[in-house]
């Protein structure tokens, strides 16, 4: 089709179109083509879905150059990038997915809270601990909130939990990565006991946390505990989770529980140190 019959076409049309394109051309190059695609490629709705995951937000990256170009800044940031698709959408994003290779700083947490208040699924990266205060913040302006998907467990889990009980009535699907350990199965069962879906795959699981989730989380529908360390799905196991849908346990097993103790007892130790050992653990499932 030759460009004139795009230029022409009505703006509701554009606006559709462009809507399933990722981040990288909506900003920097389908607004150069035209005035129209420039005037539909700004409209929030085509900004409902933000999507960083696939992003790359080097400094050397194609995105940065051609941002700082077009955008005339010295220097690119994954936040300035936020900070214009947050202009942009005017509170109509329902989906947000950070990518995992940069953690949310808590000016950005604080900016999505305050732009999105419409969030339905949210996937967020590594929170550090500083920064979780303002996490709990925002869960109070994600009243329509429906799944959290987390890279690393925070260590305000129980608290956590406990603000999306409160505040958001959709809640129905949970993510996290880490050690799962009593107190935190006893906070998603004390406060999402109606919870539809829950991921804990690649955590460091107990038998008997993983027994009390089930028993507790009555309305569970999908359940995914796949390659954890722990507990091994046994036949009794099975029986008490036969009654979810669907039940994903492949690859647990009981493995160097008195190595990764030790690790998870030692305050000193760093993250890199864990992932290592997770990573470590997870080459020794593959061969």
């Amino acid at each position: 089709m030759e460009l004139g019959r795009w230029e022409g076409m009505q703006m509701d049309c554009l606006v559709n179109i462009f809507s399933k394109l990722g981040l990288e051309d909506l900003t920097t190059a389908v607004p150069l083509v035209c005035k129209s695609w420039n005037q539909a490629s700004v409209d929030p709705l085509c900004y409902r879905i933000l999507d960083f995951r696939h992003l790359d937000f080097s400094p050397s990256s194609h995105l940065a150059s051609r941002f700082e170009f077009e955008f005339s800044v010295p220097r690119f940031s994954f936040s300035d990038f936020l900070k214009l698709t947050m202009a942009r959408t005017r509170g109509a994003a329902v989906d947000l997915r950070f990518n995992s290779l940069f953690s949310a700083s808590n000016q950005d947490l604080s900016l999505v809270s305050d732009e999105c208040s419409k969030l339905k699924n949210l996937i967020l990266p590594r929170i550090e601990s500083e920064d979780e205060e303002q996490l709990l913040k925002a869960i109070s302006n994600w009243k329509e909130l429906e799944v959290l998907e987390m890279e690393s467990k925070p260590s305000v889990l129980h608290e956590m939990v406990k603000q999306i009980g409160l505040h958001c009535n959709k809640f129905q699907g949970l993510k996290l990565r880490g050690s799962i350990k009593k107190e935190d199965a006893a906070a998603i069962i004390g406060s999402l006991p109606k919870l539809k879906w829950l991921d804990l795959s690649c955590c460091r699981l107990g038998r008997e946390d993983l027994l009390a989730i089930i028993d507790g989380c009555r309305d569970l529908n999908r359940l995914s505990v796949r390659e954890c360390i722990g507990f091994e799905a046994d036949e009794e196991l099975k029986r008490r989770a036969s009654g979810i849908e669907v039940f994903e346990q492949e690859g647990s097993m009981i493995d160097d529980e008195c190595e990764l103790d030790e690790l998870e007892d030692d305050r000193n130790v760093s993250l890199e140190q864990m992932l290592m050992y997770y990573d470590d653990c997870y080459a020794m499932w593959l061969f």
